[in-house]
């Protein structure tokens, strides 16, 4: 894969969903390289996180979700291209945008001897309150109850008043007993607290010695924000500045000038603490929360800015960032046809909105390019059939009419999330082997997901199995399909039909069911259906075991001779 450019890079995603009160963990640390014009398959049972996987990148998560760690890095050289022409009023404001930053700059003169403040006012801060331990533990404690509670009361809203009162009796007890616990534990916190606060009053001796220590810091503080800065330090936060035009230049007037003050801010407090502002890592962590950073590139003109951005799609907030991507760079084939058609408008006109909205073009030559579109999925006879609605298509050629819209901004990556589960057996083949061929005259990526080995076979390039939020074994197809490693794995192969089997052989079923994402075990997830569980699985999480350059499993099984691994369960739960 060495040749390839890496379109899109995933290094250790972490997705999380608010659900009743607790927070569930979607995907847990995934991380994934995805190449320019490949196919890659993302395989695993219903529940196993494909889709939110791929929703993530492609700015369709659910409301309650959220990207808790990890970057998306999306490689594409005409977005992260950034060309501006500071108008006067511009030009004024990056004048003022330097000033700030030089006075900010004075501040990391002193950033040492703050760091020693912070360190003292913490210290006095955990005599007076609860240690970082006791918080977390009452606070799982509450979290805990607060869970029960509410699962209580679900219950209770399902229940018939009348015909069941015993049951609805017992909910309430549930609720009564859980609000008694949880008040009972926030009188615990609060008097603990208190305990706490009168034992560090009582304290005389480090009251005097906080006083002193403080007293002399602070002056110490005061005397080196006397001195000035250095000509470097001058010339590095003219670059920042042109960093900040260049990173707010997209936005409306408004909210440029808050973002402005807002990374004004942001870089004042890094300033403060003594963080290296020429490191683009800690640049990058500094602007991500606020906007893209821009890199300001050398050799630009008076008249223009040029610079450059990583695109980490895990930190896009501006809706209007997401509309140059979605559709135009990501699009999506669902596996619902019908769903994703608009019943009460023509199928032209479906496919003629969408390239008006992203291609900027005229109605006549939008409704040319949708009919050449049409023509190229297999629709026949195209231009009649433009004004047609869609309950007059079968399902096989409205699921052709779905991939034109996605095709119809010609995007680098197409997402199939099981494009083939609803429609018959004959026509699956048909539209698998139209995206393969679409595939060469468009040059897209597919990222494929499904549940069935069987239909990637022929498809797809590499093979990544999802299990429980996790990627439990990546490869080629070939070693997926005759080198399987993962128990999983070789559950899902011996759970589809094969030629090369014996035909009175039965299919071997992968027995139970997937885990809980919101009780996960501490080790294994796939422990409970796996049929080599050991000890160590029950208390601590594989590492990856690579195999070759594109092929590795997550699986103990797998590095207990390369590890040397003989801890018994008892003994691993000790060590952690």
């Amino acid at each position: 894969m060495e040749d390839k450019k890496v379109l899109l890079s995933v290094k250790d995603l972490e997705v999380k969903f608010r659900v009743r009160g607790r927070i569930l963990t979607a995907i847990r640390g995934i991380s994934l390289d995805i190449y320019e014009n490949e196919s890659i398959a993302i395989v695993g049972e219903s529940g196993s996180g494909k889709s939110v996987f791929t929703k993530t990148f492609a700015g369709m998560l659910d409301s309650n979700g959220f990207i808790s760690q990890g970057e998306l890095i999306f490689n594409d050289d005409e977005l992260a291209d950034t060309v501006a022409t500071p108008t006067k009023f511009d030009k004024f404001l990056l004048e003022v945008v330097l000033k700030q930053l030089n006075k900010a700059s004075k501040l990391e003169l002193g950033a040492d001897i703050y760091q020693k403040i912070l360190a003292l006012k913490a210290e006095k801060k955990e005599k007076f309150t609860l240690s970082e331990q006791e918080h977390e533990k009452m606070q799982d404690e509450i979290d805990d109850l607060k869970f029960r509670r509410t699962e209580a009361y679900n219950l209770k809203l399902t229940l018939n008043t009348r015909k069941e009162r015993d049951k609805v009796k017992e909910t309430n007890d549930i609720i009564s007993d859980c609000d008694k616990k949880i008040k009972a534990l926030e009188k615990t916190i609060a008097q603990t607290v208190r305990a706490h606060k009168q034992a560090a009053k009582a304290d005389l001796e480090f009251a005097k010695y906080y006083a002193e220590t403080m007293a002399k810091l602070k002056e110490e503080y005061k005397l080196a924000l006397q001195g000035e800065i250095t000509e470097d330090t001058v010339h590095r936060n003219e670059i920042l500045g042109k960093e900040i035009y260049l990173s707010v230049g997209r936005y409306g007037a408004l909210e440029r000038f808050k973002l402005i003050v807002k990374l004004i801010l942001a870089l004042r407090k890094a300033m403060r603490l003594g963080v290296d502002l020429t490191n683009d890592e800690q640049l990058n962590q500094i602007f991500d929360p606020i906007a893209f950073r821009v890199k300001f590139l050398d050799g630009t003109t008076e008249t223009q800015l040029h610079g450059v951005c990583v695109l980490n799609l895990a930190k896009i907030k501006y809706t209007k960032d997401w509309q140059k991507i979605r559709g135009t760079r990501i699009a999506t084939v669902f596996q619902d046809p019908m769903t994703s058609l608009n019943p009460i408008i023509t199928i032209g006109k479906q496919i003629s909105s969408i390239i008006i909205k992203h291609q900027h073009c005229s109605e006549a030559e939008a409704r040319r390019k949708a009919v050449e579109l049409m023509k190229k999925v297999g629709i026949p006879n195209a231009e009649n059939r433009y004004d047609d609605y869609p309950f007059q298509y079968s399902g096989g050629m409205r699921q052709r009419i779905v991939i034109a819209i996605a095709l119809s901004c010609q995007p680098k990556i197409l997402i199939c999330d099981e494009p083939t589960t609803a429609l018959d057996v004959t026509i699956q083949a048909q539209i698998l082997k139209l995206i393969k061929d679409l595939q060469k005259e468009f040059n897209y990526t597919i990222v494929f997901i499904t549940h069935d080995l069987g239909v990637v076979a022929s498809m797809c390039d590499r093979i990544a199995i999802m299990y429980a939020g996790q990627i439990v074994e990546e490869g080629t197809v070939d070693e997926i399909f005759y080198e399987p490693h993962h128990p999983y794995t070789k559950g899902l192969l011996n759970s589809i039909n094969n030629s090369a089997k014996d035909n009175d052989e039965p299919l071997v079923p992968i027995p139970g069911t997937p885990p809980d994402l919101l009780k996960l075990p501490k080790g294994c997830a796939f422990m409970s259906r796996c049929p080599y569980t050991m000890k160590i699985c029950e208390v601590q999480a594989s590492p990856v075991t690579t195999y070759s350059e594109t092929h590795c499993c997550r699986c103990w099984l797998e590095c207990m001779d390369e590890t040397k691994i003989t801890v018994s369960g008892e003994e691993a739960a000790a060590n952690e």
